[in-house]
């Protein structure tokens, strides 16, 4: 069985390029306003950059093992080599129009009057700027390293760029040397404005350029007169190995780990196709680089992940709406009052995020609330959460915090979030044993009248305020006693996991990963299957990030068989082959990449009629049913499971910015000739907006956090971390 529904679905990895392959449309997309198609330029270098960190390095210590019987490869359909292979021509390719969609931008940047100057042709005002900037700001920020003189190699980071420069005079007197020099982007940034010989006009020239510009006074000393330099990176192994040593702590393990990944093996080795070959050679031996496969040739820039911050020059100011206040907190001035009358459902980034701070800080400073219990995977860097939860403490409260280490690439500023919290008398949870824990929740516990009443939050998206400007997530605020029976019944497990699953397994609301959800998923579908059999009428909508799960797929198929109408609005990974003259109806199945990052996960089941709608944490991909704690929440307010299926059809209907995703990953626009043009997520603000007023309240218009364009959010940011 497990073989034959290998067969049946599209290779993960291959998947998720597609995806990727999506926002360099955005980027392509000649509608999208100039400044956003450079950042969904920097976007798509980001998630390539993190998905080669995480996935290609996998599959790498698949293939060095492909020898062996493990299970890992026994059980694939497709071998290692196979998938890296493909890879690498897919991501050659994606870099080819990459190239091409840089060219095309840099001539309409010019049409605007920017200008992305290099070392060559600077005029003199400019010349003398950059050789003052050079002296005052980068000469101390750079360490010049002569490689062939020293016996260990250097060891370069990953996420660096770095100029590999050659040495030589013109007349040949003297032997050709190397050398390398890290461009400090961490400490000065990437761009630096020049002076412009118009008002009108904006030249902008990298850091690179300008320690090219400076090379002779940098290397004077050893007598060369001709300089030529080439940009590249190395992307080395992203994995941290938690070793099963019952002598170290957790901590330790990931500090460890955080150290030996600074020193992974290199994965992916970026380079200016122009370098000169002696030079490309040298580099590749001594970073002991797998000519096939590891080798990417591409442009003069790279690193295009700082691109998303491209200097604000432009023109032409785009202005993003603004979010505002839900219309049932309008004029309240208390959020716990609301939320302990009636389910409050907010749709961030349309609906602002303010509520949910307001909510935390009401309970940090009222007498009556004992307890605050929250989760934490992916923190904002200065998080008003937890500042809330630190003035709660100080307000005498019992504060816990169930903080997630294992959050890829968010690992050592959790570290220091736990440090923070554990000096202000904060109690810190760091999870289970072999299990991230990525449910979204807040517990707080209130004394009203000699009883203990429980109200808090259950989300889709993480505790951060940064992020909710930018990604489409949902959040339910509730003191429904049932729901939050089962969030603290989750807290429990949390608290004492040593003593079993017991507490997750007691659930009677909320579904948890890993113990229910799965079953409870093939059961709901397996119950449209039999009633569309039986002639009755059978929907699934399932909305989320990923649908990997091959378990789900093959009972996706059976449903589709059985005559179940299947609609789908998956935004990465799709495995899923959503065309086959053997289902009864067709398969709608939808990707939408535009303005916010999708990252909601909503279930449909129809039910005869009486629908179960849920909304949850968890995609449908192997590690989040099986390997973490998630929490899948059902919707119980009838105007709220409105409203939700009131965006979905929305999303549904989308022409402009959704995709259809076949079986042949052509990425093709879901283009309707002839009908009104849908943008859904300015059709959702605006039905979310027009809702608020006809609840009789004005929406409060707040200040944007970001005031004009697109986020500079990784859209996935890669591969989960992309997803």
């Amino acid at each position: 069985m497990v073989d034959q529904m290998r067969k049946r679905t599209i290779v993960r990895d291959i998947s998720w390029l597609s995806f990727n392959g999506r926002v360099l449309q955005e980027a392509a997309d000649h509608t999208v306003p100039l400044r956003e198609r450079i950042r969904f330029l920097g976007i798509f270098s980001n998630n390539l950059d993190e998905f080669f960190r995480v996935r290609v390095a996998t599959l790498k210590r698949m293939s060095e093992y492909s020898g062996s019987k493990s299970k890992i490869n026994m059980h694939m359909e497709v071998s290692p080599d196979k998938i890296l292979n493909d890879i690498q021509a897919i991501v050659l390719e994606q870099q080819e129009e990459f190239d091409l969609i840089w060219g095309g931008i840099r001539k309409e940047l010019e049409k605007e009057k920017i200008f992305l100057a290099t070392e060559k042709g600077l005029d003199k005002p400019q010349q003398q700027f950059v050789q003052a900037y050079f002296e005052d700001e980068v000469y101390s920020n750079i360490i010049p390293l002569m490689v062939e003189s020293i016996p260990q190699f250097p060891y370069l980071r990953d996420k660096s760029i770095y100029l590999a420069v050659m040495l030589s005079r013109r007349d040949g007197s003297m032997k050709r040397k190397y050398a390398l020099v890290e461009v400090p982007s961490r400490a000065l940034g990437r761009f630096v404005i020049l002076p412009s010989p118009a008002p009108d006009q904006h030249h902008i020239i990298l850091l690179e350029d300008i320690i090219r510009y400076n090379l002779r006074s940098i290397f004077a000393y050893f007598g060369y007169d001709s300089y030529q330099s080439w940009v590249f990176k190395v992307t080395r192994d992203a994995e941290i190995d938690i070793d099963n040593d019952i002598s170290t702590t957790l901590i330790q393990k990931i500090e460890k780990g955080l150290k030996n990944r600074r020193k992974g093996k290199p994965v992916r080795f970026v380079y200016d196709k122009e370098m000169d070959k002696g030079l490309l050679d040298y580099l590749v031996k001594r970073l002991n680089i797998a000519r096939k496969g590891d080798l990417i040739p591409g442009g003069r820039i790279h690193n295009f992940r700082h691109f998303m911050d491209f200097p604000d020059v432009f023109p032409k100011k785009g202005q993003r709406k603004k979010p505002f206040l839900h219309p049932l907190l309008v004029r309240m001035p208390r959020v716990t009052d609301v939320v302990l009358e009636q389910d409050v459902m907010l749709h961030f980034p349309y609906h602002s995020y303010n509520p949910v701070i307001d909510l935390l800080r009401e309970a940090a400073i009222d007498p009556n609330v004992t307890t605050i219990k929250i989760t934490g995977y992916r923190l904002a860097s200065n998080s008003k959460v937890i500042n809330s939860l630190i003035n709660a403490v100080r307000n005498g409260k019992h504060v816990t915090v169930m903080l997630e280490l294992r959050a890829r690439f968010d690992e050592e500023a959790n570290l220091e979030w736990k440090e923070r919290l554990e000096d202000e008398g904060v109690k810190v949870l760091l999870g289970v044993p072999n299990m991230k824990v990525h449910a979204k929740l807040c517990l707080i516990k209130k004394r009203m009248n000699n009883f203990t009443i429980h109200y808090g939050f259950v989300s889709t998206g993480n505790l951060n305020e940064r992020t909710a400007r930018v990604y489409s997530d949902h959040c339910l605020l509730t003191s429904d006693r049932h729901i939050m029976a089962d969030v603290n019944r989750i807290f429990n497990y949390l608290e004492k996991w040593k003593e079993g699953t017991g507490p997750l397994k007691a659930c009677k609301t909320l579904i948890p990963c890993p113990t229910n959800l799965r079953r409870e998923l093939l059961r709901m579908i397996n119950r449209e299957i039999k009633n569309a059999k039986n002639g009755k009428s059978a929907s699934i909508i399932l909305k989320m990030n990923s649908l990997s799960d091959e378990e789900l797929i093959g009972k996706l198929y059976d449903a589709a068989r059985a005559g179940v109408t299947l609609k789908l609005i998956i935004r990465g990974i799709f495995c899923m082959l959503s065309e086959n003259s053997k289902f009864e109806a067709p398969v709608t199945a939808l990707s939408i990449i535009d303005e916010y990052l999708e990252h909601a996960r909503v279930f449909i089941f129809h039910n005869e009629g009486n629908e179960k709608v849920y909304l949850s944490s968890a995609d449908w991909m192997v590690r989040n049913l099986d390997h973490r704690l998630e929490a899948t929440c059902p919707v119980l307010d009838g105007s709220i499971v409105k409203e939700l299926k009131d965006i979905l059809d929305i999303q549904l209907s989308d022409n402009v910015k959704a995709r259809w995703l076949d079986n042949e990953l052509q990425n093709r626009y879901k283009r309707d000739q002839g009908e009104k043009k849908i943008r859904s997520q300015i059709e959702i603000y605006n039905y979310l907006y027009q809702k608020a007023q006809q609840h009789g309240a004005e929406a409060i218009q707040l200040k944007p956090a970001i005031a004009d364009g697109m986020a500079s959010a990784s859209l996935g940011k890669g591969p989960e971390p992309a997803a």
